[in-house]
């Protein structure tokens, strides 16, 4: 399939991207965790705390305090059984689901995305880890000092030797591709962003510095991780400093085929369950199409994505909100993905506010801009209000340089966007938001190629994860959604004629609490 065409349909017509016989093969499903075997083991404590608080700023944290960032960024924290009822009313049938959760959501609950860390602390071998999330601790790939290495992979452009440890995010391909086929593309690059939303959340709490880089030497990257790329890739990489992770210009040209050279080739053994893997070449060539082989292809310029002003003529300016603050902990464990459980209520127009502003209020530095300061995403949020406090029910775009939204259309939509839904699992009727993250539908193609595409979708993860988390210290729920129809919601919010297009969809508001059995996974 031709690649352009394959990005197409991935957003305007999904149908084309399965066969008309594809089932997914459930008795063939691989892990939702990667295992390897054999390999040397630093266990990391069971006993993390219960809330979140801020560590002596200007110190290199213990392995256990690295242990409680690992586990509250995407650690087992939580069993749960779910019942579902299915047949007639006279003969009702019941059947359940029990499933490992962490504190990101994740498309299906397949958990895609793989952690590992190059580590310099105390007490542990200096070196490259896999962070083994079934037994939550950490196993030794690669021993040694790799700040030369890395830097180069990265262009040179920080200063490794003042971080204590890199954490590299990495998508596993076949991990949803078992259930969603070539869909699992798109999901694979918001579930990566999400991952990274809730570790910049945590690193902050935990007074740790942090930079996002999506520009790397992809195959020098994965070569140190010792990863087949046709199997897995790197997908984000993430310094972490007690002090600022500062950004440089580039030194000079270097390649991943050179580089690579400096380190022996890692073989490991590896179990992932599934007796069979079927091949994804689309996935495989685009992942080829979007690697990076040489620095000279880095940018460091962030294009400038204002909000098109003339959508809206009618300006509602929100109302001033003090800074919000609230104990992650407690909102990591009490977030889930409401569903039949949304239910209709009043917000006030202060909840929206503070929504809004908090959603954009991230400090988040990436390798995209040449200054160092908090990038600004790129991406804005459209939604349809309904039964809000002072707001007349409608379609409004967020502009937040004024913190104030631009009505587009004033009716009730719910119908509209329930319609709109191509797998309809929950009633937006119940709903009285229906955000929408919405961004260029060239993202950086020019300067990045494919690679580009993949960026928007873990910028739109981030902005996503800081969206869930207030929505849940607000008292609503958020629920992430894909399976809606982008045209005619583009159609709705007048972004078809801009070159911007929605990629993903989250309704929000109050919900009942759900019936379900749980248990924390913590000491």
């Amino acid at each position: 399939m031709e690649l352009d065409t394959f990005l197409y349909n991935l957003h305007f017509d999904t149908d084309k991207l399965l066969s008309s016989d594809w089932q997914p093969d459930w008795e063939n499903a691989p892990l939702p965790y990667k295992l390897y075997r054999g390999l040397p083991e630093v266990p990391l404590t069971s006993d993390v705390p219960l809330t979140l608080k801020g560590r002596e700023v200007h110190s290199i944290p213990s392995l256990k305090e690295f242990g409680h960032y690992l586990w509250y960024v995407y650690g087992l924290t939580r069993y749960s059984q779910v019942a579902f009822i299915d047949g007639t009313e006279k003969k009702p049938t019941v059947s359940y689901a029990q499933l490992f959760r962490r504190f990101v959501p994740s498309g299906g609950g397949l958990y895609p995305n793989e952690l590992y860390v190059y580590l310099k602390l105390e007490d542990v071998p200096e070196g490259v880890y896999h962070y083994d999330v079934a037994h939550h601790c950490l196993l030794l790939l690669r021993e040694g000092n790799y700040d030369s290495y890395l830097s180069r992979s990265l262009g040179n452009r920080y200063n490794l030797s003042d971080c204590f440890c890199t954490v590299f995010v990495s998508t596993v391909f076949w991990k949803n591709f078992y259930k969603y086929n070539n869909f699992s593309y798109r999901l694979q690059g918001l579930d990566a962003g999400v991952l990274i939303g809730q570790s910049l959340e945590v690193a902050g709490r935990m007074g740790f510095s942090t930079r996002v880089c999506y520009q790397f030497l992809d195959r020098s990257i994965n070569h140190l991780l010792g990863l087949s790329e046709q199997d897995e890739s790197v997908y984000a990489v993430i310094p972490l400093s007690i002090y600022n992770v500062d950004q440089f210009n580039l030194e000079k040209n270097i390649s991943a085929t050179e580089l690579s050279r400096e380190v022996p080739l890692l073989k490991h053994i590896t179990y992932n369950r599934s007796k069979r893997v079927i091949d994804y070449p689309v996935l495989k060539e685009i992942n080829e199409a979007s690697m990076l082989e040489t620095t000279h292809s880095f940018v460091n310029k962030k294009k400038d994505v204002p909000l098109n002003n003339a959508l809206g003529t009618e300006l509602i300016i929100l109302p001033f909100t003090e800074k919000f603050s609230y104990d992650l902990a407690s909102v990591c464990r009490e977030r889930h993905s409401p569903d039949t459980d949304f239910m209709i209520g009043k917000v006030s127009q202060t909840k929206i506010a503070t929504l809004l502003k908090e959603t954009f209020a991230l400090s988040y530095q990436n390798d995209l801009d040449d200054k160092n300061k908090d990038a600004e995403t790129g991406l804005n949020l459209y939604g349809s209000f309904y039964n809000v406090e002072g707001i007349q029910d409608g379609a409004y775009a967020y502009d937040k340089n004024v913190h104030a939204l631009r009505r587009i259309s004033l009716g009730d939509f719910r119908e509209y966007m329930q319609n709109g839904l191509t797998t309809p699992n929950l009633n937006l009727f119940q709903v009285p938001l229906c955000l929408h993250v919405v961004g260029d539908k060239d993202y950086f193609k020019k300067e990045l190629g494919y690679r580009g595409y993949r960026i928007q979708q873990m910028e739109a993860g981030i902005l996503l994860q800081r969206l869930l988390l207030t929505a849940c210290a607000l008292e609503m729920g958020g629920h992430p959604l894909l399976g809606f129809d982008t045209n005619q919601i583009d159609e709705l919010y007048g972004v078809n004629s801009t070159e911007k297009t929605s990629l993903i969809q989250i309704p929000v508001g109050p919900y009942r609490p759900r019936v379900w059995l749980k248990g924390s996974l913590n000491s």
